[in-house]
């Protein structure tokens, strides 16, 4: 499918990847496009049709979790379909891990030798409440062994929050507060990307890519909670071939 986006990290060989995008797809408005997310509001029917589309590109149906901002990692191998949990990882060949995003920050996670991957879902909250920390906790691996990429998600010029939010991460980390700018009425600007990036570097995980893209910008291209509302769900996967 063209309308995929194919991570461009130095993922070892018999790691994959991917994250898609709105484009293409049977949902109609305000969904329109290619909506992955049940719990949306969309015709299940037409997300029925847009995960068998997906599902032409992967091994096998992906693992769906539950999600709840929060920080839970489960393994993907083992898990209830529908269980709730903001990340999951896998040792087992052929086993795809996903989350659903719109504006939220997806955090793809691989070693050297190919032997683990994994996938996070971190909105704010989740980043808060450690969903990378459990999630590399999970994974049983130093972080010189891994790497990251970091998918689509709302930029640092269209994210907008209180000074609650720019509060729970400077509290927990001064540097934190250089991934917030103020903002003309008083909110901040908020640069999930930063602050995942320092929590990754915390644990020792310094070879980090990002998509660099925003996805309440580009509204042809993404969903985005922030922007719209109403809308569908973009997935990111990862699984070992």
């Amino acid at each position: 499918m063209s309308s995929l986006i194919v991570p461009g990290w130095p993922a070892p060989p018999g790691v994959r990847a991917l994250a898609t995008t709105r484009r293409g797809g049977v949902s109609r408005a305000p969904w329109h496009g290619f909506n992955l997310s049940v719990r949306a509001g969309d015709d299940p029917q037409a997300v029925a049709a847009n995960r068998a589309l997906l599902r032409r590109e992967l091994p096998a149906e992906p693992v769906w979790l539950a999600q709840v901002h929060g920080a839970r990692c489960v393994d993907a191998a083992l898990a209830a379909p529908g269980v709730e949990a903001d990340a999951s990882f896998t040792r087992q060949r052929g086993v795809v891990c996903a989350v659903l995003t719109a504006d939220c920050l997806p955090v793809l996670l691989c070693d050297d030798q190919a032997s683990v991957v994994a996938i996070a879902h971190a909105g704010w909250r989740g980043l808060a409440a450690g969903v990378i920390e459990a999630t590399v906790a999970a994974l049983g691996e130093p972080g010189m062994r891994l790497m990251a990429w970091l998918g689509p998600a709302i930029g640092p010029q269209a994210f907008e929050v209180g000074d609650e939010v720019r509060d729970i991460f400077v509290d927990h980390d001064a540097q934190a507060a250089s991934a917030f700018a103020a903002s003309a009425n008083g909110k901040w600007l908020c640069d999930i990307h930063q602050l995942a990036r320092q929590r990754l570097d915390a644990l020792g995980i310094h070879r980090v890519t990002s998509a660099d893209s925003c996805t309440k910008a580009d509204a042809e291209r993404f969903f985005s909670y922030r922007r719209d509302g109403v809308t569908g769900r973009m997935a990111g996967l990862i699984w070992l071939e």
